[in-house]
């Protein structure tokens, strides 16, 4: 008989059980953040923020973080904002809503972010949120080529929209023709 050899079955006469993939646990989060915007400068910086990849390296994004019992998510977009960049403002409309997943801590994890475009009405530009590794106030015309997402990216064409409804866009600052670049 040619093959492969059984393996030899533990005392007791059974074979041992086939080990049994772990099965991931199904998490759905909420989150809430946005493109908040300075529209005092004539540059209208949007405030970002970067945390570092595995590999040590800054990826840049739009603040955001989970949304809290009671809370809409226009209230935890203006206090994840403020918490993770130290700006106050108030809320402009809605950019849309972004779901991805991904795997941590043996879950497999829903994600639903609902970003918005927001005004700065005050606070100072502060990386104390021990969660993010920098901050920085990014002129508008620089932040589709700042943020590491595409998805992100993406929500700057409603972002223009919500400008020119509001008259605080003067130029095509947002124009996709600018990824080309």
């Amino acid at each position: 008989m040619s093959g492969t050899p059984r393996p030899t079955p533990p005392s007791g006469g059974r074979p041992a059980p086939t080990p049994q993939p772990t099965r991931l646990t199904r998490v759905d989060e909420t989150s809430a953040g946005g493109l908040i915007l300075d529209l005092d400068d004539p540059d209208l910086p949007a405030a970002l923020i970067a945390r570092r990849d595995r590999r040590g390296r800054l990826v840049w994004s739009l603040p955001k973080g989970h949304i809290e019992a009671g809370e809409t998510p226009e209230q935890a977009a203006l206090r994840e904002v403020r918490e993770e960049t130290g700006i106050v403002g108030n809320v402009a409309g809605g950019l849309g809503v972004i779901n991805f997943w991904f795997i941590a801590e043996q879950r497999r994890i829903h994600k639903t972010v609902h970003h918005f475009l927001m005004f700065a009405t005050g606070g100072e530009l502060s990386d104390d949120d021990a969660e993010v590794d920098a901050v920085e106030w990014v002129p508008l015309i620089e932040v589709r080529h700042r943020l590491a997402y595409a998805d992100e990216r993406r929500l700057l064409d409603r972002a223009q929209e919500l400008l020119e409804e509001h008259g605080a866009l003067p130029t095509k600052a947002l124009s996709p023709e600018l990824d080309a670049q």
